[in-house]
């Protein structure tokens, strides 16, 4: 009895070793992306939705409603000096971002609450509105190539969010 005990946890254990060193596949992996702009170090934690064939914007991503600009959890941008976003001054700190894509333009939300998921169980956003700290609108743009997975990019004028056939440049000083 103890003997068929200890092989039965020693084989639980061989299995949750082996499972947890292949690693499981996600749909939306966790991705992150760092970089530098005018000396505040700048990290944005989301998760990389694929195309995988589907229409993205207007579609699987709606126009005109709150979308978490990622999968699984809200998209995180945390600074650790003050900035200003698209004209707007934004403080050192963590924050979700959240966007409202259209088809001309976006609305780019940033909102003081962090940790929660992107969306309910109904499908609807986590946003609080009474938790922005400021909205902001953003022109985006054709991509030079087919970006599969969501991608952000850090560079010295800003960020990019890029999925799909779609770049949505967003300024920082």
């Amino acid at each position: 009895m103890k003997r068929t005990t200890f092989l039965k946890t020693l084989l639980l254990g061989f299995a949750l070793s082996c499972i947890s060193t292949l690693g499981w596949s996600q749909a939306s992996p966790a991705a992150t992306a760092t970089g530098t702009i005018h000396g505040a170090n700048i990290t944005i934690k989301y998760s990389s939705p694929s195309v995988k064939g589907r229409q993205i914007w207007g579609s699987l991503v709606p126009y005109g409603k709150v979308w978490r600009a990622g999968a699984n959890q809200a998209t995180v941008l945390e600074t650790d000096k003050d900035i200003t976003v698209e004209g707007k001054k934004l403080a050192a700190g963590k924050y979700s971002i959240y966007a409202i894509p259209g088809e001309t333009e976006w609305t780019i939300i940033v909102n003081a609450q962090t940790g929660q998921w992107g969306i309910t169980r109904q499908g609807e956003t986590t946003a609080d509105p009474a938790k922005d700290v400021f909205r902001v609108t953003v022109k985006p743009r054709k991509s030079a190539s087919m970006n599969e997975r969501l991608v952000y990019t850090i560079n010295d004028k800003g960020f990019v969010l890029s999925w799909e056939n779609l770049d949505v440049p967003v300024h920082i000083k």
